[in-house]
């Protein structure tokens, strides 16, 4: 396990928790929005839309209040010396850029080879919403999901790939709507072995 990764983690949930506006504010501020749209918050149909809002944004953010690298540190070690790709694929996910609040929803792709320890497939789909539960760029995320793995559980290898649809370019901007982005992270092996990535390759998209 990573200190480093440990503390940053902590302390940027002290932080964020500190600087944390109210319900009550945030709901205020949702009704500004309505406002500035040119519609009247006090309308029936809208008065209750501050407070769904607000719940809603609980539950799309909610990966800044947990820690991924704590969700890797149960491993297990008794795998007969299975040393092969463990890849999990076609974890949906739903994010927002961080650009234009926009949503991405995509997939991912994530593989590792042991290094003498594995850890619960559900895990490695975890940390990939924790990710995803924050205002993200697709690159960032693909970066983050596969050091953490790394850093934490310190296997030969990792591999993560993500293709996402965009909202912020498919539903406005250039309305591009039949359009993904594909990012990809090799670390390890992965990065250093043609074969191993081909084989990753191979398997996901």
């Amino acid at each position: 396990m990573n200190p480093i990764v440990h503390t940053l983690d902590r302390a940027r949930a002290a932080q964020t928790e500190s600087d944390k506006p109210t319900r009550a504010e945030v709901e205020a501020a949702v009704r500004t929005i309505i406002r500035w749209t040119g519609d009247d918050p006090e309308r029936d149909g809208l008065l209750e839309t501050p407070a769904r809002v607000t719940r809603s944004f609980e539950e799309f953010f909610a990966g800044y209040d947990q820690r991924p690298a704590e969700i890797l540190e149960k491993t297990f070690e008794e795998i007969e010396g299975y040393d092969e790709m463990i890849a999990l694929r076609g974890i949906r996910f739903e994010s927002h850029c961080e650009h234009h609040m926009a949503p991405i929803i995509g997939q991912a792709w994530v593989a590792y080879i042991p290094n003498g320890r594995v850890v619960g497939i559900s895990k490695l789909a975890r940390v990939v919403d924790i990710y995803a539960r924050r205002l993200q760029i697709q690159e960032k995320m693909t970066a983050q999901i596969a050091n953490t793995i790394n850093e934490v559980l310190k296997p030969q290898g990792v591999g993560v790939i993500i293709k996402a649809s965009h909202h912020c370019m498919t539903t406005r901007g250039v309305h591009k709507p039949d359009t993904d982005l594909v990012t990809s992270r090799m670390l390890g092996c992965f990065r250093d072995n043609a074969l191993t990535r081909q084989e990753f390759l191979g398997i996901a998209v």
